[in-house]
């Protein structure tokens, strides 16, 4: 009872503090960055490794530079998120841009349902917000569900306030197939890690093997829904763009493992072009191909 009594009240802590302007918050994020950076170390191991692996042909200095960004930008994202809980309408569609849109209305045109590939790169959260006003089809947005019930519940609410519809992931592919005889928009991250039981393909993803999830792949052909992928770009604090890339139109056209491998590239070129957007602290290489054979 204590535990969830006192989830309940950071709620409301947080639920307060994010009816802070943006300026006020970025402050918020200076501090908070010396904090977790220079006091805390948060990960800083992990980050480390995973640069290295990711970027042997960098000098460290380079790697160190890219590290010291990432904490910077990560304590930005940690406000951002928290401002989502109270943010409007008018500030969700001036601070984030779909820059081709019409792309959706095309793809609707010709009777398709669409899955768009996000990646933990910039705000994926505040660009699954935005497109809710780029269409009025039904749109899911795909989630891993948290351990502790109550914060879970907080962030559907969260993710759900401009109509967006959360699907937990082991439910994504009964509710595509629910609805295909609807046009609707599903927004799948693709960089999530599989646990490992679940684990049968494995691509090249920042100069190792990485295991991925198929679950995009399979769905798109199950409904013959268009594939695009999130280009997501910080234009300035706050600030973000994003492009729709196409990726198939066809599904069941392409091959085993293309769209997979399709949509992991994209996601490498975009990091590769501005690196400290990703989510490095993230356990992403939890285990290699070999590992499944012990």
């Amino acid at each position: 009872m204590l535990k969830r009594g006192l989830l309940r009240l950071g709620i409301v802590f947080l639920y307060l503090t994010s009816l802070l302007p943006f300026w006020f918050l970025y402050l918020i994020s200076d501090l908070l960055f010396v904090v977790i950076y220079y006091l805390a170390h948060y990960r800083r191991a992990v980050v480390q490794q995973n640069l290295a692996n990711a970027f042997p042909e960098k000098p460290e200095k380079e790697r160190r530079q890219i590290e010291r960004k990432y904490y910077r930008y990560l304590a930005d994202l940690i406000v951002e998120t928290v401002k989502m809980i109270t943010v409007s309408e008018k500030q969700i569609q001036k601070r984030v841009v779909a820059t081709n849109a019409e792309l959706v209305h095309e793809y609707f045109a010709k009777g398709k349902s669409i899955i768009a590939v996000a990646g933990h790169y910039c705000n994926w959260e505040m660009a699954a917000l935005n497109f809710n006003f780029v269409t009025d089809k039904r749109f899911m947005i795909v989630y891993k569900p948290l351990s502790d019930e109550i914060f879970n519940d907080f962030f559907i609410k969260i993710r759900s306030r401009f109509g967006g519809q959360p699907v937990a992931m082991k439910q994504t592919m009964r509710k595509m197939v629910e609805y295909r005889k609807e046009l609707t928009v599903s927004v799948l991250v693709g960089d999530q890690t599989p646990v490992r039981h679940e684990t049968t393909y494995f691509t090249n993803f920042l100069n190792q093997p990485t295991a991925v999830f198929l679950g995009i792949e399979k769905i798109a052909k199950t409904i013959d829904a268009a594939v695009v992928f999130y280009d997501m770009k910080r234009i300035k604090r706050g600030y973000y763009t994003y492009t729709l890339i196409q990726l198939t139109e066809t599904p069941k056209e392409t091959t085993e493992h293309e769209i997979t491998d399709t949509h992991v590239q994209y996601l490498e070129t975009m990091i590769r072009r501005e690196p400290q957007y990703w989510v490095w602290s993230h356990r992403r290489w939890k285990f290699k191909p070999e590992d499944l054979q012990r």
